[in-house]
C-alpha cells in the first residue's frame, strides 16, 4: 500500500530531537526553525505541557515513508496545499480542468469551422 501523502508524520532526515517540529514544519510547508523556535519560546513561557505533547507525538506518529522523500517540488507544494486547504485545492484543479476544457472546445471548435477549411485552401494554393 502506498504512503498517504495527507497525513501526519515525523520528519527523520531533517530532525533535531525526534522529528515533530520537522514534521509540523513539512505539513504545513513551513520552516523548521520557526517551528522549533515557536516550541522554544512557548516552552520557556509557561506553556509546560508542550514537552508532554512532543513526546507523545514522537511516540505515536509514523515516520515519514522514503517514497515521500523522493518527491518533486511541484508535487511537493500540491501535497502541502490539499493539506493545509482541501477545498481550494479541489477548486483550483477543477478551474484548471473547466479553463482546459473551454480551450479545447474553442480549438475544436476553429479547427472544424469553414475559415479554418477556407484558410487551409487558399495556403494550398500558394
Amino acid at each position: 500500500m502506498s504512503a498517504r501523502r495527507t497525513n501526519f508524520y515525523l520528519d527523520k532526515r531533517n530532525k533535531r530531537l525526534a522529528g515533530v517540529c520537522a514534521g509540523i514544519a513539512d505539513y504545513f510547508g513551513w520552516d523548521p526553525l520557526w517551528i522549533r523556535v515557536g516550541f522554544v519560546v512557548a516552552t520557556f513561557s509557561g506553556v509546560g505541557f508542550l514537552p508532554l505533547i512532543y513526546l507523545a507525538t514522537a511516540f505515536i506518529a509514523d515516520p515519514k515513508p522514503d517514497t515521500l522523500y523522493s518527491e518533486s517540488d511541484d508535487d511537493r507544494r500540491f501535497w502541502t496545499n490539499v493539506r493545509v486547504a482541501p477545498r481550494r485545492t479541489i477548486r483550483e484543479v477543477n478551474a484548471a480542468f473547466r479553463d482546459a476544457d473551454r480551450r479545447l472546445r474553442d480549438l475544436e471548435a476553429y479547427v472544424t469551422s469553414s475559415n479554418a477549411r477556407l484558410a487551409r485552401e487558399i495556403e494550398d494554393l500558394r
